[in-house]
């Protein structure tokens, strides 16, 4: 694979993961709506463009992070879209699109001889700083093989599949999980504070007993004992996932009665919290109906 990459979208999980291929050797073109976000890329070296064009204009493979299935399709196959441009022959989303919308773009990309990879990743923003992302790919195995010394500079690397989507269900599975496990933990630190026990002495225990998870692991002692509520991903964001989930789900034909009820509490918190809330504030929401803060000592 040549030396030269594209990639779009440098928000807070997409500059991190450029600065790794930056600093592993490789040269970047980039490109970001915000000129701010392409400026901090270029004093480290890379080449801002002015559109996914131009980006898939100067790279033969371009990868992208970006927030919605709809910016996903835009920058793909969009007016001055990575689908204009005249050099690329592989497109690698590094975003959670859904599996419908990832069949839809490839499909779109095809007439172009332009390979479509999903390779959506999860770990948050401390993941993609440290290089330790799970990244789930799937596409054809060959293209997996080329592609994967350079995924390996962000996190492990999963092969899920050849089939055109599937990265992107496993990714809504795991994401269904971490919701799952941030919105039960709150409500049972809740109950337990509730009833007068230390907030951390709970998630101590927790810890070290069956009832461990990665929202009583990480979230609570980083971000929520400590009220920063900084964990760097957006509730508007985890919504988002959790209705891709279900859509998917829906289509499949596999019922959801827990996913619907954490998808419940999640639009909940969107709606009183904003989108743009943490989503560790979460634990807000039954505090508010307790009556109690969840706060360590």
């Amino acid at each position: 694979m040549e030396k030269h990459l594209g990639f779009i979208g440098l928000g807070n999980m997409g500059n991190p993961m450029a600065s790794r291929l930056i600093d592993a050797g490789y040269g970047l073109t980039v490109h970001d709506t915000r000129r701010e976000a392409m400026d901090a890329l270029a004093r480290k070296g890379a080449t801002p463009a002015n559109s996914p064009k131009e980006v898939a204009s100067a790279a033969e493979t371009v990868l992208m992070s970006l927030p919605t299935p709809a910016i996903v399709r835009e920058v793909a196959v969009g007016a001055n879209g990575v689908v204009e441009g005249s050099k690329v022959r592989t497109l690698v989303d590094l975003s959670t699109t859904g599996a419908q919308a990832a069949i839809q773009v490839a499909k779109a990309l095809a007439p172009k001889s332009i390979a479509w990879v999903d390779s959506p990743v999860s770990g948050g923003v401390a993941g993609a700083v440290a290089g330790t992302l799970a990244v789930m790919v799937s596409g054809p195995r060959q293209l997996f093989e080329a592609l994967e010394p350079v995924l390996k500079l962000i996190g492990k690397v999963f092969f899920i599949g050849e089939r055109t989507g599937m990265g992107q269900t496993m990714k809504l599975a795991n994401n269904l999980l971490s919701a799952t496990a941030m919105a039960a933990t709150s409500e049972a630190v809740v109950l337990g504070v509730k009833a007068g026990l230390d907030p951390r002495v709970m998630i101590d225990v927790i810890n070290a007993g069956s009832g461990m998870n990665t929202a009583s692991r990480d979230k609570f002692p980083r971000s929520i004992l400590p009220r920063t509520f900084d964990y760097g991903f957006k509730t508007g964001l985890l919504c988002k996932d959790l209705k891709l989930c279900l859509e998917e789900a829906e289509a499949l034909g596999v019922p959801t009665m827990v996913a619907t009820a954490v998808k419940q509490i999640w639009f909940h918190a969107f709606e009183k919290l904003g989108p743009d809330s943490d989503f560790s504030e979460i634990v807000k929401i039954p505090e508010s109906w307790a009556g109690v803060e969840v706060k360590g000592k």
